[in-house]
């Protein structure tokens, strides 16, 4: 594996963990992780990436080793920490930015809204959310209420075994030693010695406010990066998107309002592309920026 460094920066007003991989001379790549994810994740593409970069991959507000932030885990807080991190990076230059998941969705968005920011995007499964419908809203307020009255928690486990078989249950495709690996970064040992997940119980908490997806499909039509859309074959997210045909017709209208996209569909793996087939990913991401 290749070696990664730690450094902690101020964000906002919070202690964000980045994660290096390679040379600071080299081009810098900026990896974003999804939710309930960390920066490691992104271990075995660094690995397989064949040109030299300088990957700087940060934990997400309340993932990882990055500050807990209470409730404020609203998508625009992900774009504001975003912006922060890349004026810290680079302030002057356009940047290549790869995102996953929610990293992938905050990318989208912030491509658009910061369209000079911008050198290329890849977009690893960053499909948006289901969308919805004004009188979805009262019945969502009414539960992030209902939600605020409780303590949010997060299962703990006894050993980091248990850890590694729970992401493998989630995952099949895993191996024993990637997830061996993934489970050292995801949970960590308390005082009293169970492995508890890195992340804010916080963000279990509904969401009060309703995804719009006409205003991020806004965003994206204002991307002028070229943009490499990769896709799952079996992503586990196109079911929230209702049956295979109506989720396939829903996700390509979604894709058509991207200027200059390339589509990569990827066998045999699932929603964590990045776990399964790290090497074909690498080799489309290095000849994509190249």
């Amino acid at each position: 594996m290749k070696s990664s460094r730690s450094e902690f920066i101020n964000i906002r007003g919070l202690s964000y963990h980045i994660r290096h991989w390679g040379n600071q001379d080299a081009p810098m790549l900026f990896m974003l992780h999804g939710w309930m994810d960390m920066s490691a994740s992104f271990q075995f593409l660094v690995d397989a990436l064949q040109r030299e970069w300088h990957v700087i991959a940060p934990d997400w507000r309340g993932f990882g080793l990055s500050d807990h932030a209470g409730t404020n885990y609203w998508f625009p807080d992900y774009l504001g920490d975003l912006d922060a991190i890349l004026q810290h990076y680079s302030p002057a230059q356009p940047v290549y930015l790869l995102g996953h998941s929610l990293g992938a969705n905050v990318a989208g968005v912030y491509a658009g809204v910061r369209a000079n920011r911008i050198k290329k995007l890849v977009n690893l499964e960053g499909f948006g959310m289901p969308n919805t419908q004004p009188e979805d809203a009262p019945a969502r307020f009414a539960t992030w209420l209902d939600e605020l009255q409780g303590i949010p928690s997060l299962r703990s486990y006894a050993t980091q075994e248990e850890v590694a078989a729970r992401l493998q249950k989630t995952n099949p495709r895993l191996s024993d030693e990637r997830a061996a690996f993934l489970s050292a970064h995801w949970a960590a040992p308390n005082e009293s010695g169970a492995w508890e997940i890195q992340a804010d119980p916080a963000h279990r908490l509904s969401n009060p406010y309703l995804y719009r997806v006409e205003e991020v499909l806004a965003c994206w039509k204002l991307i002028t990066a070229p943009v490499l859309w990769i896709e799952a074959k079996n992503s586990e997210l196109l079911t929230r998107m209702g049956s295979k045909e109506k989720a396939r017709a829903e996700i390509d209208r979604r894709i058509a309002s991207i200027p200059n996209a390339t589509i990569l569909m990827v066998d045999n793996a699932g929603h964590m592309l990045q776990h399964d087939q790290p090497e074909m990913l690498a080799a489309a991401i290095d000849q994509f920026l190249d």
